[in-house]
């Protein structure tokens, strides 16, 4: 039987899973709430619709004979769309929202870990009362993270001692309208990322991967949904041992173990301290721009995998190339907090080189692609090594010029790598 796949989203993170599925036995169709031209290039069909809305989703599925799905972003889970497709008798991989909260709810996620004594959980309270929020910042004897306890597309959180002032925390907490809030200390260390295929119990990791949330080079300015992120021809990254990757790996599988019925990707975002992993958050589906470094190096068939979890049977083992990959995204001039719409995007699969294209949030015209105010296209270079592959992308980015766009050139190059191998010597005291 050949498998009909829906695909829910329209990223970059979306045009990887889409990528990922294109070559396989399957029939692909996208639903989106923009038109993602990457995406509706490799699917036999796109609709745009509203991704959070569970009966517009499940009526598109039906519509097309949807045999599997796959739920690209958080939005559409926290809305419960997975619910509804798989009561409508299509297989979701990606949670119900019971299970989404693992994301979606961080003071939820911080108590889950608490009660279930899931390694790495830092030190944290949490407030629904933002009066007693700034009190307990003013007591507290050292840096906090502030996080709002619903979803911020990874904007929201701020860091005292880093990013803000504990007074311009509390005014943040003052102005804002946030229900609840957690405050965590300050994590201290070196930010990664470990993904995992999950379903009927099985955890199925892929290689460590390092995101850059900071708007400019040198990793300054406000926080992003992420500019662009690398990884190794190895598992582990180079400023991390093996040792150190296996214990996020059992991080994430006593996760697993605690949430019983999870399905999907369970992405572990982590900090290496001086300590050891600490857990900075966990998200229930792929990262974007991190399903644009792991997918493209997976070997194993991703339809498998969905097939495998729907069928209630063991997941295949993943095989990733052993290559690094290293992922640039262009975005408007102005973002994240005054973004800047419509100028027209240069680039395409053509004049892209060897790197791949990854279209994201654009606005697709008669005349041609143009930038909106998200984040909106990816390049990804993929090579033996960590600097080659960034010189590919880097050619990729100098064919899609700057006019009306920016970008970090600085993601990948081997004085950033090296910064990040020298703070870690220096957390362990070597």
């Amino acid at each position: 039987m050949t498998e009909t796949v829906l695909l829910v989203g329209g990223g970059g993170r979306e045009h990887a899973i889409a990528r990922a599925l294109a070559d396989s036995e399957a029939d692909l169709y996208a639903c989106a709430g923009n038109r993602n031209p990457g995406i509706a290039a490799v699917a036999a069909g796109f609709e745009a619709l509203d991704t959070t809305n569970p009966t517009a989703v499940t009526t598109y599925a039906n519509e097309v004979g949807a045999t599997l799905a796959v739920v690209g972003p958080e939005a559409p889970l926290a809305a419960g769309v997975a619910d509804a497709l798989d009561e409508a008798g299509v297989y979701a991989f990606g949670p119900q929202e019971a299970e989404a909260r693992i994301e979606t709810d961080k003071a939820f996620q911080r108590r889950f870990m608490r009660e279930n004594d899931i390694p790495g959980c830092p030190d944290f309270a949490t407030f629904d009362d933002m009066d007693a929020a700034c009190e307990y910042i003013d007591e507290y004897d050292g840096d906090l993270a502030v996080k709002p306890a619903g979803l911020t597309g990874g904007k929201g959180v701020k860091v005292t001692g880093d990013q803000v002032t504990k007074e311009e925390a509390k005014e943040y907490l003052r102005n804002s309208d946030y229900d609840r809030v957690v405050l965590e200390e300050r994590l201290v260390g070196e930010e990664f990322t470990v993904q995992a295929l999950v379903a009927n119990g099985d955890v199925r990791v892929s290689p460590a991967v390092q995101d850059h949330k900071r708007a400019y080079e040198g990793d300054e300015g406000p926080n992003t949904g992420g500019m662009g992120s690398y990884s190794d021809a190895t598992l582990e990254l180079p400023f991390m041992t093996e040792d150190e990757y296996m214990d996020a790996v059992d991080v994430l599988e006593a996760t697993v173990d605690a949430l019983e019925g999870f399905k999907g990707v369970l992405y572990g975002q982590f900090m290496l301290t001086a300590e050891g992993i600490k857990v900075v958050e966990f998200n229930a589906r792929f990262g974007d721009p991190e399903a644009m470094n792991t997918l493209p190096v997976l070997n194993t068939d991703f339809l498998d995998v969905l097939v495998a979890a729907r069928e209630g049977e063991e997941l295949p083992q993943l095989s990733f190339a052993p290559q690094a990959t290293v992922c640039k995204y262009a975005v408007p001039d102005g973002y994240p907090t005054e973004p800047e719409a419509g100028a027209k995007v240069q680039i395409n699969e053509e004049n892209a080189g060897e790197a791949i294209l990854f279209y994201a949030s654009v606005d697709e015209r008669d005349d041609g692609i143009y930038t909106t105010t998200s984040r909106s296209f990816a390049v990804v270079g993929v090579a033996d090594t960590i600097s080659e592959a960034e010189q590919i992308a880097e050619d990729a980015l100098a064919a899609a010029g700057e006019e009306g766009l920016r970008m970090r050139h600085d993601i990948g190059k081997a004085d950033l790598v090296q910064q990040r191998i020298d703070h870690v010597r220096e957390l362990r005291g070597d």
